[in-house]
């Protein structure tokens, strides 16, 4: 399986174009999960911490879907396409 990096980010606090629409960071696939996953921050006791936290990636991972949903993130990059390089794998998903 090829690597992949998740990065988490929240679109209230993204900085915004001249018309005022949040812009995302650059990446080869943004996956919306804002329906799929409980917000950790519910979760009172870990507000101040970052996701690098054990307790609030504990809170997200134990979210009921929360590993299905990274396995099918993941999924793709375990699959090449015919003729792709490995710099080719998991761009354009």
């Amino acid at each position: 399986m090829h690597p992949i990096r998740l990065i988490s980010f929240g679109y209230l606090h993204l900085p915004a174009d001249p018309d005022g629409r949040p812009v995302p960071p650059t990446a080869d696939r943004i996956e919306d999960v804002r329906d799929r996953l409980r917000d950790p921050a519910t979760a009172r006791d870990i507000l101040d911490l970052d996701g690098l936290n054990p307790r609030v990636q504990n809170v997200v991972l134990n979210t009921p879907g929360a590993r299905e949903l990274l396995d099918n993130l993941a999924e793709p990059t375990s699959r090449q396409a015919p003729g792709a390089s490995q710099s080719d794998a998991g761009r354009s998903l």
